[in-house]
């Protein structure tokens, strides 16, 4: 799709690392401009909200545990095809599993704490933004 939104999210493992510089860098490298970006702590209300597609997953409450273990930066992302290129850009979900050079084998550690969250679809992607942003933010 031209010219397309997406949400990202950089998670608490790669942000407590250090690494979100370049996870921004590789990003913008493959082509995403940062329409708008923030650094937060996710409450447990909130990360249970934002999750709460998987509370009937057994992951569910380790990953509202580690969606609030530190800060987040959660990012608006443009380009064409952006649903799908971040999905090729961030790699399969578990780290071992990712393309080299992908954002999860560069900087994940596991299936959980995979450095990185993206939209999967055009409707989860608008909800997903404006989770985290408000219209005005997203220009």
């Amino acid at each position: 799709m031209k010219n397309e939104r997406t949400l990202t999210i950089i998670k608490p493992d790669a942000v407590r690392a250090r690494k979100a510089g370049l996870i921004m860098a590789q990003l913008e490298a493959c082509g995403f401009e940062i329409v708008a970006m923030k650094k937060l702590t996710l409450t447990e209300a909130q990360a249970s909200a934002f999750y709460a597609v998987h509370q009937e997953r057994p992951f569910y409450g380790s990953l509202v545990a580690f969606m609030t273990s530190g800060p987040v930066i959660p990012m608006v992302l443009e380009r064409d095809d952006a649903i799908a290129s971040l999905r090729r850009a961030m790699g399969a979900t578990n780290p071992a599993e990712a393309a080299d050079g992908t954002i999860r084998k560069l900087y994940g550690t596991d299936i959980e704490k995979n450095a990185i969250h993206g939209s999967d679809a055009p409707a989860t992607a608008a909800v997903e933004r404006a989770f985290f942003f408000s219209a005005l933010e997203q220009g």
